[in-house]
């Protein structure tokens, strides 16, 4: 593709670089100038506007943007039409976000004419929401140099859809500790997952007989005095209806004093005192993976600490920060 000014005569079938205001009304970057454009340019009395002019392997911007969106299209990703150069993928459906990004750096850096965006990793989206965006930088790209390097991109998109249908939350009570469970049946619910509600007293035989009564694929226990130890109520509990467990604490913060463990072929996740309030911890990146179908391991888990300081809850009762 060459880009630059061109006498008036030879600006027909070239593709407008700039917007330009005439009388009739602005012709706008991206135009493909036919008889009509360029006459009206020639009224304008402008005699060399600045165009792009396609050689014979170029592609245009629009068909470029669309065969890489098409790339990436998976199962739960679908692309829209392109426009101006950009045509961007949504999410069909809830569920958790994977990128192979090596693929994704490789087009960027490859084919610096093409550019992919997309949300973090292990994002968690919702139906309609955008995953990635394809723009191509120029008005066309020689697709006859680039095609095996676009071509290379296809399957770097995957989108983790929820497996996990039904889960029992066990809350455990003392007098005067918060009630509060509104956000975990929320998080469950933006995931698609049913659950059943068990309380107990505060006490490592009532929530063994609980869990033991569980017959949901995932189990969520919610104490209510944080768990201080793998001896204390939640984790002795889960061994003593003959489970296990694999994890206790993580480097993600709100999100501490979460545990992970299993009852069988049921995942158990202790949830954190944070749980209760809506904001994001630690607690939705377990608990998104276990319900999408994705392993967590405690080597998992210990990796997450980079990244893993978010945003404070002004409502806990011991801030990371507390102001003198």
């Amino acid at each position: 593709m060459r880009f630059g000014p061109v006498p008036l005569d030879e600006a027909e079938g070239t593709i407008l670089a700039h917007s330009i205001a005439l009388p009739g009304g602005r012709l706008r970057k991206g135009t493909r100038l036919g008889l009509e454009e360029v006459g009206r340019l020639r009224d304008a009395g402008i005699e060399r506007p600045i165009v792009a002019v396609l050689g014979s392997g170029d592609v245009d911007e629009n068909e470029v943007a669309g065969r890489v969106a098409a790339l990436l299209e998976v199962d739960g990703i679908a692309a829209r039409a392109p426009f101006t150069g950009r045509a961007n993928l949504h999410a069909t459906g809830p569920g958790l976000l994977t990128v192979d990004a090596a693929k994704i750096d490789a087009l960027n850096r490859d084919v610096p004419a093409v550019t992919v965006a997309t949300l973090p990793q292990m994002q968690r989206v919702t139906e309609g929401m955008m995953v990635a965006t394809v723009k191509v930088i120029h008005f066309a790209v020689d697709m006859a140099a680039n095609g095996a390097a676009v071509s290379a991109v296809a399957g770097a998109l995957r989108l983790h859809r929820p497996i996990i249908e039904r889960a029992d939350l066990i809350v455990t009570r003392l007098p005067g500790a918060p009630d509060k469970i509104a956000a975990v049946t929320e998080r469950l619910g933006r995931l698609g997952v049913d659950h059943t509600l068990t309380e107990v007293p505060h006490e490592t035989d009532a929530l063994r007989r609980a869990l033991e009564a569980g017959r949901a694929p995932l189990r969520l226990i919610l104490t209510a005095s944080a768990t201080s130890d793998p001896a204390d109520i939640g984790p002795a509990a889960v061994l003593a209806a003959g489970g296990r467990v694999d994890r206790f604490g993580m480097p993600v913060d709100p999100g501490n004093l979460l545990f992970l463990g299993a009852l069988g072929s049921d995942h158990v996740i202790g949830l954190p005192g944070c749980a209760r309030s809506p904001a994001l911890n630690g607690a939705d990146w377990v608990l998104e993976r276990i319900v999408c179908g994705l392993p967590v391991t405690s080597e998992d888990i210990a990796g997450m600490g980079v990244g893993g300081l978010l945003g404070e809850i002004p409502t806990r009762p011991q801030p990371r920060d507390p102001k003198a």
